[in-house]
């Protein structure tokens, strides 16, 4: 008797590995787009759950963003029950324009997701995604080209929380296998042309192809390394940060002098960590480095904005992060 093929065997083994030491009865829910990745991770997730108890289920998000989203849908949960998954919903979203078309599209799709989960329930509930190693390998380049720091370019982890990204170990080609051999029939999303898309469909279409061309099918894999490596290193460096930010309790002032002994990689983190604490956010390098200039460069400079209506400012050898005062406010 011969076993799946190849591409189905590797998916379910990466979804098996990604849920391992969840209790039988757990809730497992795939964020299915009908597209090859969501769909062959819907597949291995039905069939891994089905042999260790999980309960498994599935969620297609409506974005209305294109005519015949709504029927591009109910495809994408028609093809997960063929895909073996009983439950699918079905969730119509309004997308905003806040941070652009993409990011409010994404945060959108996981508010409906979450609200779609709470509502359901059940014991310890997972979210799976399909990213791949494609997918990581994309980030790295566009956190490279953003000049992001170790945080950005770590990229995707393989577990945050509840969200779990089974396949970030797994090629593109590999997923698209998967549904060929079972027989599925993924969407085609017309956004992921390299013309008229969004700038990760260029780099998708154009510039990674180019890359591998140049470099060898090796860049990928490496790509992805290189962001494993750093989120180690990244965390190691939040963690350190964090505990020099704990012994200060609920401080909002901390000392000049305190934070200057401070390694620069931790100094940055602490002082991020320190205006988002506030309420501050979301912050960008600039933030982060002008804020640094009020404690390794202070020469009298005023206060430095943040958003979400706060500003960090030095005061009597020690850096404060307050609400900004009205106008008027600071001379009454």
């Amino acid at each position: 008797m011969t076993g799946p093929h190849p591409a189905v065997a590797a998916t379910r083994s990466a979804v098996r590995e990604a849920l391992e030491g969840l209790e039988p009865g757990t809730r497992v829910w795939v964020a299915c787009s009908g597209g090859p990745d969501s769909l062959a991770l819907t597949a291995a997730t039905a069939f891994v759950a089905r042999k260790l108890g999980f309960v498994g289920g599935a969620i297609v998000v409506d974005h209305g963003l294109f005519p015949g989203s709504g029927r591009v849908a109910l495809d994408a949960q028609d093809q997960c029950r063929l895909a073996g998954m009983a439950v699918v919903h079905v969730e119509r979203v309004k997308v905003g324009r806040d941070g652009g078309l993409e990011a409010a599209a994404r945060t959108a799709r996981y508010e409906a997701i979450g609200h779609r989960m709470e509502a359901e329930g059940g014991m310890n509930p997972q979210l799976l995604t399909g990213h791949t190693m494609d997918d990581q390998a994309e980030t790295v380049l566009l956190g490279l080209a953003r000049g992001s720091g170790a945080r950005t370019l770590a990229a995707m982890p393989p577990r945050r929380g509840n969200l779990v990204r089974p396949f970030l170990g797994l090629r593109r080609s590999e997923t698209l296998a998967a549904c060929v051999a079972l027989g599925l029939k993924p969407w085609r999303d017309p956004s992921n042309d390299p013309d008229g898309g969004p700038r990760r469909s260029a780099l998708r279409g154009t510039v990674m192809p180019a890359l591998v061309e140049i470099l060898g099918p090796g860049v990928v894999p490496g790509l992805a390394r290189s962001a494993a490596l750093l989120q180690a290193d990244a965390d190691e460096l939040e963690r350190q940060a964090r505990a020099v930010l704990g012994a200060h309790g609920a401080a909002d002032a901390y000392s000049v002098d305190v934070l200057l002994a401070l390694p620069e990689a931790i100094r940055g983190r602490m002082l991020k960590m320190l205006a988002e604490k506030r309420g501050a956010g979301p912050l960008t390098a600039s933030h982060v480095k002008a804020m640094d200039q009020l404690v390794t460069n202070y020469r009298g400079q005023g206060a430095v904005a943040l958003p979400g209506g706060f500003e960090a400012r030095r005061e009597y050898g020690r850096l404060i992060v307050t609400d900004t005062p009205e106008p008027g406010e600071a001379d009454a």
